[in-house]
């Protein structure tokens, strides 16, 4: 009995000396834990690294630390900005946004702020953070609503009064109490021909301009003969022959998308015929590595007040609101479609009175 409890004493023993080793082994080979000037050496490395600025602001406004982060945000390097006021109201614990001019242009910071107490004193810690873009975005996103209520807005007041009229003349041609002849009706019926067409016209324009405003209009520029597009325009329009003259050689041709040289051009005759009076000239040339189509009346011209505002969307002269429907959108897409196209569009006083818009596209390749 004592050689086994001898025994059992020399096995315990070598097990508690096998745990003491173990317990040794894993202190030497433990981490160290890091000392205070390793900790803040790593803090200071972290701010460094870190995309955010970062301030430290004393209860006089002046800033006491800056990261180089907070130096490219606010412009002088780290060394510089270190002394120097802060110059603007923090409250911790709120967000803030601050505009800063520069150089490169004008910038937005989003601002979080936040206090401490570091060896006794009070500081506020303000975290930068560069928003441009996203407040750009907004501006951009706010703009194209606005511009999109717009649209509406004149879309329905312009379309009101042509549905109305269609109605009325319609449920006039349809009453068999109305005694009419063949030639009322024809009348009637060429009303409301003529109020549809005005109809496709405006819904065209505002498809138009959706499209430019999605950028979703992906045009292909292709050789195309301007006088067959002026001969496709004349042919749908309700004019007297003799209030349309025509200068335009067969083989002028420009490098532009057809369906968008029908739009221009289309605009432009329809504006001419909206508010100005016959004749109208129509012409077409080529001059160096330019095609020009112009469009000319004799009207009252424009005033000087509205010239630049002519080719703006949804502008319209007081005296064109009287005058005759529309939205003003079709010379801002005239202008906006050559532009894209390479060439641009604009308005010239005519000599001994009227008007002259006018249509510069690229020539096609090979006839310069």
């Amino acid at each position: 009995m004592e050689l086994a409890g001898n025994g059992r004493s020399r096995r315990a023993g070598r097990q508690m000396g096998e745990h003491a080793r173990t317990i040794r082994q894993r202190f030497r080979t433990a981490p160290r834990q890091p000392e205070a000037s390793d900790q803040t050496g790593l803090g200071l490395a972290i701010l460094e690294a870190s995309a955010d600025g970062v301030v430290a602001i004393d209860e006089h406004g002046t800033i006491r630390f800056s990261n180089q982060a907070a130096a490219k945000l606010l412009g002088p390097p780290a060394g510089d900005l270190v002394g120097s006021p802060f110059g603007h109201e923090l409250t911790p614990g709120q967000a803030t946004e601050i505009e800063l001019g520069g150089p490169g242009g004008p910038s937005v910071l989003d601002v979080r702020a936040t206090s401490t107490t570091v060896a006794g004193e009070r500081l506020r810690i303000a975290v930068l953070r560069d928003v441009t873009q996203r407040k750009q975005s907004e501006r951009d996103l706010e703009a194209a609503l606005d511009r999109q209520s717009a649209a509406l807005a004149v879309a329905a007041h312009e379309l009101h009064s042509p549905l109305a009229a269609i109605g009325v003349l319609a449920h006039v041609l349809s009453d068999l109490q109305v005694t009419m002849n063949t030639a009322e009706r024809a009348n009637l019926a060429g009303r409301i021909t003529d109020l549809a067409g005005r109809l496709q016209m405006l819904l065209r324009r505002l498809l138009t301009s959706m499209q430019i405003e999605a950028d979703t209009a992906k045009a292909t520029p292709e050789p195309v003969r301007v006088l067959e597009v002026i001969i496709d325009q004349l042919a749908l329009v309700s004019a007297e022959p003799k209030a349309m003259q025509v200068r335009c050689g067969p083989g002028v041709s420009a490098a532009v998308d057809r369906a968008e040289l029908t739009m221009m051009l289309a605009n432009y005759i329809d504006n001419a015929l909206s508010y100005a009076q016959p004749p109208i000239e129509i012409t077409g040339a080529e001059r160096d590595e330019w095609t020009e189509i112009g469009v000319r009346d004799n009207g009252p011209g424009v005033t000087k007040a509205f010239e630049p505002l002519l080719f703006e969307r949804f502008a319209r002269a007081p005296e064109a609101e009287r005058q005759a429907a529309g939205i003003g959108l079709g010379l801002w897409i005239v202008r906006t479609l050559a532009r894209s196209a390479g060439g641009d569009a604009w308005y010239e006083p005519a000599k001994g009175g009227g008007s002259r818009f006018l249509l510069r596209l690229p020539r096609v390749a090979g006839d310069c």
